[in-house]
């Protein structure tokens, strides 16, 4: 058995109950669930249509993002996110680059590196040696001036929590910033990257390891060995092509408003609702929702 959920952006473009009918209809679906009025609904059916990829395409249009998965299973017991563009609106780098003057030519980096253009590690280092002799007390004035949470994560976190679910933030950016995310959105525990910081200043190096790809899909298998679950048990989010391995690995792999290259390798992409749209695909109603 499959389930299809359908769902928008909440607060924008309304889920038209006559597109569910008929797309249900069209599949074959059971009687449609409506997880919240106006914004979410699913359905089962027996099997994978033809027309899967073809519909998307059509809904996309419509701000209606579509996700087809296996019905069993869905309700993940742990939550593996990315920071920077998912559990954050920005880039944490490029805040810092802005702040010391070479934000464009590190945010071109950035955009390079997320898409699958660069090397992550060697963009990594070119990027932070560009703010060197950066005061270390950006960072702190950057968190609280710059950085803005992704709306739907609090709830996402919290509702995960409330019914069992462990909470791992994984980035590549830096911990001066995840540590601060992770306490504010209730994350179990946070893993990233340490910029090397000397008599109150940026040296431009980053301490090694370099947290990158390989390093996320590590986060995963250790973590979900520590709890003694499953890769089947795990969703995992994320935008950019470090978090392709983790996605791949995941039970459930959601490209959250992805880079092309990065939404076209993963079979469920979230581009017009927020991460509440990680609980409509696990089942959750919107009455479910809680929040730290």
């Amino acid at each position: 058995m499959f389930t299809t959920t359908l769902l928008t952006a909440p607060g924008k473009a309304a889920l038209d109950p006559s597109l569910v009918e008929a797309l249900r209809g069209a599949w074959g679906g059971t009687t449609a669930r409506w997880l919240a009025p106006d914004e979410a609904a699913e359905f089962d059916m027996p099997s994978v249509p033809d027309t899967r990829w073809s519909s998307w395409d059509e809904l996309q249009a419509l701000g209606v993002d579509l996700i087809v998965q296996p019905t069993e299973g869905r309700r993940k017991k742990m939550l593996l996110a990315d920071m920077d563009s998912t559990m954050i609106q920005q880039e944490c780098i490029d805040e810092l680059a802005d702040e010391a003057g070479v934000g464009p030519r590190v945010a071109d980096i950035t955009a390079r590196a997320m898409n699958g253009e660069l090397d992550f590690e060697g963009a990594l280092r070119e990027r932070v040696g560009l703010l060197k002799d950066l005061p270390a007390t950006v960072i702190d004035k950057v968190q609280a001036e710059r950085i803005t949470f992704m709306p739907g994560g609090a709830e996402l976190v919290a509702t995960m929590r409330a019914n069992g679910g462990y909470a791992a933030l994984v980035s590549g950016g830096f911990n001066a910033f995840t540590a601060k995310v992770a306490a504010e959105l209730g994350f179990d525990e946070n893993r990233a990257n340490t910029l090397d910081i000397r008599d109150g200043k940026l040296t431009g190096q980053v301490v090694d390891p370099i947290l990158g790809r390989a390093a996320k899909v590590a986060a995963l298998e250790e973590i979900s060995a520590r709890l003694g679950l499953e890769h089947a048990d795990v969703i995992a989010v994320g935008d950019g092509a470090n978090d392709l391995g983790m996605l791949e690995l995941a039970g459930s792999g959601v490209a959250l408003h992805a880079k092309p290259s990065v939404a076209a390798q993963c079979d469920i992409r979230v581009n017009h609702g927020d991460l509440t749209a990680l609980l409509y695909l696990q089942g959750y109603a919107k009455s479910d929702f809680r929040r730290a």
